[in-house]
């Protein structure tokens, strides 16, 4: 746990699984030019900060209109009193100027209409989909597609496109709602100059792996790009903030405490029809970037200065949620362990297509924990994570689109591992308890039945899905689920001697930022890591700016 103690690390209710790149927002929609051309402020008419209306306002839901070319002539010209507010509060120079247009309602709204019913899109979602239902993340009835889409067009405020450099405004939302969106998405535009966004932000490898060195060379680098993405909203986000608290005297570094307002105020529902039905896994997917990254942010800031808080987490970001969620260790510069897989594909590839790998992350295990458990199993075993990962294959004999499409021909195992035996136990009773939810005519055939001289335990149950296996062997848990018996047994007993008795394997696999990036259509692995990204790339949020204006409402109450 930090030493500037929280309130919660993941207040209630805010997830984990990145849908891929080419579905957000980050690529050009269609804009509209303001009627008028856009004028410079006036030095002496610069504000030297932002200001918020007195709450929470949703104009653009109530009163779809446009804006008047006068309302678009002091956005245009706020970009550049907002950039110069930002590259002082983050020491990234401004190395050129940013592009800025107008889009509408209706471009926007197309545009992802157009992306989310492309055919590589589809099989993307269905992919990621899929996993998500196999670990009980999401209801094998809940139709993912459509209630992201819902999501965007409620929650988008504004967003920053790294390819073409321009920072892109909604036409149905004036000024003043604007400016703290505006501070927001300009420090990705110092970002983008200063890394270059585009490459820095995908480091996940690019295709799914189909041998024993393409695995260990995706969990190496699985949780970078969430890790990223934390940073680079955190960032933004506390730009945006202090754009709020700089007139009045005040900073979250001079007054930390505003931080767990602004956390608290974050659960993303309050006047949010969409957000209210999102299942956890997509709410918290959706704010760990802001609300987690902010509070690394505030203690990387605090602790080392601001160099070390924006450029030099820049320069050498964090490589996963574990150091996202505990900025000490970052600082200190260690890395998160990761489990050792060894080489399954003998064993796994006569009957599997290699489907999907990943760690399986503190974030991760805190949803799963919230989700199958409850707020308190989550609270106490998030910090004793210990590491993480799953693989997925589908059965080579189902060929159809209806076969693919069903869990039933997912395999699945995952090792899960623990700080201490009592944890392990604890998880491994809370992930026995629910197969219910996700599986029908579930039944325990062994129940704590010795599987070896090593002391590992076993739980193994039937579903209308195939076999679940359920090991415990001291500090670790593996699961194993619709593998044939006598396969998950083997897969059981390979994982766990591959751990031995000493540390895991370290995630320090060298980066090459200056790779291409990454073709849009792959799979981003970890199991909460493509939506965190889809989120992230998809512009500010409502929720974020909402709660902004919340607790800063409640700060300054008497």
């Amino acid at each position: 746990m930090n030493v500037h103690q929280k309130t919660a690390i993941f207040p209630r209710r805010g997830l984990l699984f990145a849908l891929p790149l080419c579905l957000a927002l980050s690529a050009v929609a269609p804009a509209q030019k303001p009627t008028a051309p856009p004028t410079a402020l006036a030095p002496s008419a610069a504000p030297s900060g932002c200001t918020l209306p007195a709450g929470p306002s949703h104009a653009d839901a109530k009163a779809p209109s446009k804006i008047t070319p006068e309302q678009a002539q002091k956005l245009f010209a706020l970009v550049d009193v907002l950039i110069k507010f930002s590259s002082d509060e983050t020491g990234l120079p401004i190395k050129s100027s940013v592009k800025r247009q107008l889009t509408s309602r209706d471009e926007v709204e197309k545009y992802l209409e157009e992306k989310f019913n492309e055919d590589q899109g589809t099989k993307r979602l269905q992919r990621d989909e899929i996993v998500l239902k196999k670990f009980g993340l999401l209801d094998r009835d809940f139709e993912l597609k459509p209630f992201l889409l819902a999501l965007l067009k409620e929650q988008i405020e504004a967003y920053y496109d790294s390819k073409t450099k321009t920072v892109n405004m909604l036409d149905w939302v004036g000024p003043d709602d604007e400016q703290p969106v505006l501070a927001h998405e300009l420090t990705h535009a110092l970002q983008d100059q200063h890394s270059n966004l585009e490459k820095w932000n995908d480091q996940t490898p690019d295709d799914v792996s189909t041998d024993s060195a393409g695995d260990n060379d995706h969990l190496a680098k699985d949780e970078m790009d969430t890790a990223r993405d934390a940073v680079a909203e955190g960032q933004a986000t506390v730009v945006m903030w202090d754009c709020e608290l700089k007139p009045m005297g005040k900073s979250l570094i001079k007054d930390p405490e505003v931080l767990d307002l602004v956390k608290n105020q974050m659960s993303g529902a309050e006047d949010s029809p969409v957000m209210a039905r999102a299942p956890l896994l997509l709410s918290e997917s959706m704010l760990f970037p802001y609300r987690e990254g902010m509070s690394f942010e505030q203690d990387v800031w605090m602790d080392q200065g601001q160099m070390a808080a924006f450029a030099g987490a820049l320069d050498r970001p964090p490589t996963s949620s574990w150091e996202i969620i505990n900025p000490r260790e970052y600082e200190k510069r260690h890395i998160p362990a990761i489990p050792l897989l060894p080489n399954i594909h003998p064993l796994t590839d006569p009957t599997y297509k290699p489907y999907d790998i990943g760690q399986v992350g503190q974030l991760d295990v805190h949803i799963l924990s919230e989700l199958l458990g409850s707020d308190n199993a989550a609270r106490d075993l998030t910090p004793a994570w210990n590491g993480g990962l799953y693989w997925a294959g589908q059965l080579r004999s189902a060929t159809t689109p209806a076969a693919q499409a069903d869990t039933a021909s997912i395999g699945l195992f995952y090792l899960s591992i623990w700080k201490n035996a009592d944890s392990a136990q604890v998880f491994a009773r809370i992930y026995s308890n629910t197969l219910g939810r996700k599986y029908s005519h579930v039944g325990e055939l062994s129940s704590g039945t010795s599987a070896a001289s090593d002391g590992s335990v076993e739980h193994l149950f039937t579903t209308n899905e195939g076999p679940v296996l359920i090991t415990t062997r001291g500090k670790m848990v593996f699961i194993a689920e619709s593998f044939p018996l006598p396969l998950a047994r083997q897969l059981t007993a390979l994982i766990f001697d591959a751990q031995g008795g000493g540390p895991m394997h370290m995630a320090n696999a060298p980066l090459d930022l200056h790779t291409p990036p990454l073709s849009p259509d792959a799979p981003r692995g970890a199991l909460t890591s493509d939506l965190v990204h889809f989120f992230a790339e998809a512009g500010v949020m409502k929720s974020v700016v909402d709660a902004e204006r919340l607790a800063l409402q409640k700060s300054l109450a008497p």
